[in-house]
């Protein structure tokens, strides 16, 4: 088990292209959030600081999004199809911790 990650140890993980779409995601949601700063030093009123920051959580719950359906193809379908019965079992764990922090 690499880091501790029993997917990374297997070798599966997501593809190329949805990890470059995901850091590309995360990259606008780290300059959003530095507008919310600038905005902030700018003294911005409460409201229009408020809808930024909406936006970035909207703009999060999408990575969330994409990453469990990344997620759901790559890890938990091989690891489905190789028995591996824990699987859906972290699959749920994922989802409820996101749906939590929702």
């Amino acid at each position: 088990m690499e880091d501790g990650n029993p997917v990374a140890a297997k070798g599966v993980y997501l593809t190329p292209e949805l990890e470059l779409e995901l850091r590309h995601r995360l990259n606008r949601i780290e300059g959003h959030v530095r507008g919310i700063q600038r905005m902030l030093d700018a003294q911005e009123d409460c409201e229009r600081l408020l809808v930024q920051i909406a936006a970035v959580k909207a703009a999060l719950n999408q990575v969330a999004i994409r990453l469990l359906e990344g997620h759901m193809d790559m890890c938990v379908t091989t690891y489905v199809a190789t028995g591996d019965d824990e699987a859906l079992e972290r699959l749920a764990r994922a989802l409820a911790l996101v749906l939590k922090r929702a």
